[in-house]
């Protein structure tokens, strides 16, 4: 069959744009980070569900860095596709590990660690001392945040009864999993989104602006506490979907 040559070059064109836009996600993964547990990306993951995409909460332990990125891995290998991964607080050192997983496509930070190959949440800390710390010692090498501090520390734009009890249903995390090294960081050959909390007292705002840039990050700024994801849903999903597209 013959093919006029115009008819050739606008099939050819036609190929090379398909080619140039990539489908957008339809998975999202949602990770939390320590000190609470995975019912608190509720809010955000109603929205996204009802925006149609299919969205996943990681239920890690925060047990080890390698458990809880081995708890990621599980849920990414159970996707149909492509997908979003979005870690909140040290659920980004999560996702920086568990990001290199072939069907993470593009990684989201909300007020989180995305620490480089060889380093960790305690390193990074270092950099950029918080403006709070209030650790309690609860045995076996495990600490969670003082309750009485905890709602104006963690989640001061949160509802009260709300940020109360998160306070008393912490999970306890191990101190080895936020002083362990990551691997491969994901955010230097996948592209990346950054939401930093401007009056974030557990991550210090600066060093979360120091690891956007460093990460190339496209970034946001919200201003709110380090439960922003709580705190304003639609403002995170949005991000989100963004990512998605």
């Amino acid at each position: 069959m013959h093919i006029h040559p115009w008819a050739a070059l606008l099939l050819s064109a036609t190929l090379a744009a398909s080619a140039g836009h990539a489908a957008p996600i339809h998975n999202i993964v949602l990770v939390h980070g320590a000190f609470a547990d995975g019912s608190g990306w509720k809010g955000v993951a109603d929205i996204l569900t009802a925006a149609g995409y299919h969205v996943s909460v990681v239920q890690h332990p925060d047990s080890s860095l390698s458990e809880d990125v081995a708890a990621t891995r599980r849920v990414l290998d159970r996707q149909d596709g492509p997908a979003v991964l979005v870690g909140h607080s040290y659920g980004g050192t999560i996702i920086t590990e568990a990001g290199n997983h072939p069907q993470v496509q593009a990684l989201v930070y909300v007020s989180a660690y995305a620490p480089d190959a060889g380093e960790d949440p305690k390193a990074l800390r270092a950099l950029q001392p918080a403006p709070t710390s209030n650790i309690v010692q609860v045995g076996d090498g495990f600490i969670i945040r003082d309750p009485a501090t905890f709602p104006d520390d963690f989640a001061a734009d949160v509802p009260r009864d709300v940020a109360r009890f998160m306070a008393i249903s912490q999970v306890a995390t191990a101190t080895r999993a936020l002083a362990a090294p990551v691997g491969a960081a994901a955010w230097r050959n996948k592209p990346s989104w950054y939401i930093v909390s401007a009056e974030d007292r557990i991550i210090n705002p600066e060093l979360q602006r120091y690891m956007a840039r460093r990460a190339n990050s496209k970034t946001v700024e919200l201003k709110g506490s380090h439960a922003v994801f709580i705190a304003q849903p639609a403002a995170v999903a949005r991000i989100i979907q963004e990512a998605a597209q």
